[in-house]
């Protein structure tokens, strides 16, 4: 086990509210979002350089979306270096992490995440 991560930041950055579909309205109508992703309680955007996707639930604040090839690994290097899990959703899998300096990302599995 490694005390480093090679995590890739991708193109996601997630936010939940309990307004959601004045939320997602807002961000197709008001600023022409196109939608590329859609369910009863998730909608995501294309914004260009990222993808905004607008969850419906309790509000988070914004949240970054990281890369990396072994989860488990990953959360134990993240705990190790002082973060604590926010939430966690094994079936996705994905979790999300506060850092020390409060904010707070998201990690999820993907093969190749390492690369360059």
């Amino acid at each position: 086990m490694s005390n480093s991560l090679r995590a890739r930041a991708s193109r996601d950055v997630i936010i939940r509210t309990n307004i959601f579909h004045e939320a997602t309205r807002f961000y197709e109508t008001v600023l022409g979002l196109a939608i590329v992703q859609s369910s009863d309680s998730l909608v995501g955007f294309d914004a260009g350089a990222f993808r905004l996707y607008v969850e419906k639930g309790p509000e988070h604040g914004p949240v970054f979306d990281f890369l990396v090839t072994d989860l488990k690994d990953a959360k134990h290097v993240l705990l190790s270096a002082g973060c604590i899990v926010q939430e966690e959703n094994p079936s996705v899998p994905r979790c999300y992490i506060r850092d020390p300096h409060g904010l707070v990302f998201n990690i999820e599995e993907s093969r190749g995440a390492a690369k360059s």
